[in-house]
């Protein structure tokens, strides 16, 4: 995919990750007064003047530093750079320019990428634009002074980038991408499986619970399609969120459950489903997203005769709600079955997004009639007139009929499972909607 790539690189809080919002017009980056609290590349996609990109928010570069996150940081930084066709520059017009700045210019210089230069907060905008000279120094070109917390000067910038773009090709926009958000509780190996199936090192991995504190998205394509693959930070339970940053990356995650297609559900074969893993599977399941139980640290855990069907089981027990959700075994570290993830992601997101027509519809609900009469109470009969689809992502039926108050949750599951079984709709949930008609009403469709 060419579409173009713009890396916003900069020292600590000199407010990329409030440019970044800006720009991809929506608060995607955690924005927190603490040096550090962006750390690992942050997507988002964008326009201007009709010209869709990609956009990265990155961890703050502390060019000394031997703290071993901030030094995972620089990394994360230095692959954004090498995977951008533009960089911005971002420095603080009020702190002037550091040793920190002349550093990180001299690293940008040598990638050889068009650069633009912004000096951001310059609230004050007639004042502050005038400490911009010095930044020449730096030897990358004219500075750009903006606010973004005051959205100054932006534009200035978008058309000093769009000038940068390389020639526009014919597969930039495309849209058959399938999005895949891998969700689970801290360290269950989300960071790991998506390096693994990246070959590099995308996001941070460390031993430290909580190091993946955004959801990140990556684009990545192979020969069995084109996807966008979402870390989440990981869902701790609420009693243990206690900083204000983990609180806003619970609420990412979720957020990326809602952005996703498929939902990789990961589960430590060591632990088994506990009940965090129950409540982060309860969300993808609530959303209507496709879902896929992925068993990570396979290779670990100790198997005799029958223990994979046993654990299915065991999941399918403690999971119900799931029993349409197809099982994996992996392991993230060594690469065990990682490849026969996305043939299942395929089949998943199209069976998320199946449409049934509406005479074959009836045809298996008048057979589900036939077989299992529907429930009467006092005396009075359920009557199903008829049902349509009504959307898809997921499956989503009306069906009509003479008393919403007789259509027992019973029946409605029964009707799901005879879906089921005729079309597959494997790994997707189910919506029915129920609506009242008289069967006058119904007799004139």
């Amino acid at each position: 995919m060419s579409k173009p790539i713009v890396a916003i690189i900069g020292k600590p809080n000199v407010g990329k990750s409030t440019f970044f919002n800006y720009l991809a017009g929506s608060r995607i980056s955690i924005v927190e007064d603490i040096p550090g609290v962006t750390r690992d590349r942050i997507y988002a996609d964008t326009n201007w003047r009709g010209r869709n990109f990609t956009l990265i928010d990155t961890g703050g570069i502390e060019p000394d530093s031997d703290d071993i996150i901030l030094s995972q940081m620089r990394e994360q930084a230095n692959l954004a750079i090498a995977m951008a066709d533009v960089i911005i520059f971002l420095t603080d017009v009020r702190q002037g320019v550091t040793a920190a700045d002349k550093e990180i210019a001299l690293m940008l210089k040598k990638s050889n990428k068009p650069i633009v230069l912004v000096c951001n907060k310059a609230d004050n905008f007639e004042k502050d634009k005038q400490g911009i000279y010095e930044f020449y120094n730096l030897g990358i070109g004219d500075p750009y002074p903006i606010s973004a917390t005051n959205a100054l000067g932006i534009g200035d910038v978008l058309d000093a980038i769009y000038e940068h773009f390389p020639e526009k090709t014919d597969d930039e926009d495309d849209n058959d991408i399938i999005k895949v958000a891998v969700i689970g509780k801290p360290n269950v190996g989300k960071s790991s499986l998506i390096n693994k199936i990246l070959g590099e090192k995308r996001t941070i991995v460390s031993d430290i619970a909580g190091t993946t504190r955004d959801a990140i998205d990556t684009y990545f394509e192979n020969e069995k399609g084109k996807y966008v693959l979402i870390d989440t930070a990981g869902i701790r339970k609420k009693s243990k969120v206690n900083e204000r940053i983990e609180k806003f990356s619970v609420m990412r995650s979720l957020l990326a459950v809602e952005r996703a297609d498929v939902c990789l559900m990961l589960i430590d074969a060591n632990d088994g489903v506990t009940d965090q893993d129950a409540k982060i599977a309860g969300e993808a399941h609530e959303a209507g997203k496709g879902v896929i139980i992925v068993v990570n640290k396979w290779d670990e855990y100790e198997k005799t005769t029958g223990t994979l069907e046993n654990y299915k089981k065991e999941i399918y027990s403690k999971l119900a709600y799931l029993s349409y959700a197809p099982i994996i075994f992996i392991s993230a570290k060594t690469g065990q079955r990682v490849d026969k993830l996305f043939p299942l992601i395929n089949h998943v997101a199209e069976q998320n997004a199946m449409r049934i027509s509406t005479s074959v519809l009836n045809q298996v609900i008048n057979e589900a009639i036939a077989i299992v009469q529907p429930p009467t109470d006092k005396g009075k009969r359920l009557k199903i007139f008829y049902g349509t689809q009504a959307s898809t992502k997921p499956p989503t039926f009306v069906i009509f009929v003479n008393s919403k108050d007789l259509f027992h949750f019973s029946y409605e599951r029964y009707l799901v499972n005879q879906i089921r079984k005729e079309f597959g709709l494997e790994g997707t949930p189910i919506r029915i909607i129920v609506r009242e008609k008289t069967e006058k009403e119904a007799n004139k469709l």
